[in-house]
């Protein structure tokens, strides 16, 4: 044992001596909700979502990494009865990093998800003061399949693995979804925690994400436009290879998001942009850019 836990210190350290560029591995198993389109029964849609990242290493201004990643995934939710729901996340991931050692793409689908809900509250209720109110809370949990690609190189494995489809792991995930509406006003709030297992001794840390919007409801004869503007807080606990934790990794950030939804119908466009507000990433090496997210849905 003590054999292996030297020579697995020795590995992490080389690599981070002569890739101490590729630290970053934010996105990797990333898991995003946001807005939730209201929906009576069942929906299905497409979502693109994209995140970009800056790395530089502390006092070697040579050793840098740009990361972009996209991802256009097939989501659906599905309700049975009046107290379960089942959603469902199948996503096509486009990784791009550019760093000092050069360019690494990688365009594959990655790992689906299964959320199972319980609704433990749906009511809705009029009064003279408040008018229409109506409020919705689901909890459930899920699990991340290892269907994405996950092949990281064995001598160059920790840059790899930030770099692949999938994370090549069984996770599961803890969840829970609240939204109320006042008359035209309302918020929409989410909370997921994501328990990361390993895959060829390299584990993912955890993640705990965060999300709260505000929208107002503005209809017109042929649709109903949704403006919401909120906040979303994700926390990463370090890597770990071996047993060891993985120095420059985890961290939290904070972003402010406004986007808008729109229904027509039985359509619903919406999107929304992500500026980061406060963040500490890799001990500060990584730092979050601009995200976005555009989905197309069909509620029936």
């Amino acid at each position: 044992m003590m054999k292996k836990i030297i020579f697995t210190g020795i590995f992490i350290l080389l690599l981070k001596i002569s890739f101490a560029c590729d630290i970053c591995g934010c996105s990797s198993g990333n898991y995003f909700v946001g807005p939730f389109p209201w929906f009576h029964k069942h929906f299905v849609g497409i979502r693109y979502t994209f995140r970009s990242f800056h790395s530089l290493v502390k006092n070697d201004a040579t050793q840098f990494s740009k990361d972009f990643y996209q991802t256009t995934e097939v989501w659906g939710g599905w309700n049975i009865g009046k107290k379960w729901q089942l959603l469902a996340f199948l996503p096509y991931n486009i990784n791009r990093q550019s760093s000092d050692d050069g360019v690494m793409k990688s365009n594959a689908f990655g790992d689906i998800t299964i959320i199972a809900n319980y609704n433990l509250l749906s009511n809705k209720t009029k009064n003279k003061h408040d008018g229409a109110v109506s409020q919705q809370l689901w909890i459930g949990a899920g699990l991340k399949l290892p269907t994405g690609k996950f092949s990281a190189d064995p001598d160059d494995f920790i840059p790899s693995a930030n770099n692949q489809a999938g994370t090549g792991s069984v996770d599961l995930l803890l969840n829970a979804m609240y939204s109320i509406r006042i008359n035209k006003w309302g918020i929409s709030s989410n909370i997921n925690y994501k328990i990361n297992q390993d895959a060829h001794d390299y584990q993912f840390g955890n993640r705990l994400n965060l999300s709260a919007f505000a929208f107002r409801s503005l209809a017109t004869p042929k649709a109903t436009f949704n403006p919401n503007a909120g906040l979303l807080y994700e926390n990463l606990k370090a890597n770990k290879f071996g047993s060891l934790k993985v120095d420059d990794t985890g961290g939290n950030a904070l972003f402010a998001s406004a986007g808008l939804e729109t229904s027509f119908n039985k359509i619903a466009i919406g999107f929304n942009t992500q500026l980061p507000v406060s963040q500490n990433l890799s001990n500060g090496q990584t730092t979050a850019r601009v995200r976005g997210m555009l989905h197309v849905t069909y509620a029936f």
